[in-house]
């Protein structure tokens, strides 16, 4: 059984930073590319960053980057999205994402999901 399990959430002030960290268990971790993604109530759940099976190579959304990092430890089953300089906007639960094979910016692509932690930034 797939898990991903996130962690590192919560609130925070505008400037400041967090990290998030989802572990992975039940797959080979290793060969999926793992994504960040955000939603708010009312809203489509959107891209953030991906990292490929390796760490190789990301890829982030126009409005984080610079901002957010993300990193992977495959010995650990973890991928980590360090997040700094965070403004209100950045508000929403944060979901981390498996998929098997490339990355990619599409939810809808991606087969394994978290429950998802919740950053609150207040301005």
């Amino acid at each position: 059984q797939v898990q991903l399990v996130e962690s590192g959430g919560g609130l925070v002030q505008a400037g400041d930073s967090l990290r998030l960290s989802c572990a992975a268990s039940g797959l080979t971790f290793g060969g999926y590319a793992m994504g960040w993604f955000r939603q708010t109530p009312g809203k489509e759940r959107e891209f953030v960053a991906a990292v490929s099976t390796t760490g190789g190579r990301t890829y982030y959304a126009d409005s984080v980057k610079g901002r957010f990092t993300i990193s992977r430890d495959n010995a650990k089953r973890t991928v980590y999205l360090q997040m700094n300089g965070l403004k209100f906007e950045d508000t929403a639960l944060y979901y981390c994402a498996a998929r098997a094979y490339g990355t990619t910016y599409r939810s809808t692509d991606y087969g394994y999901w978290g429950q998802g932690t919740q950053v609150t930034v207040s301005s």
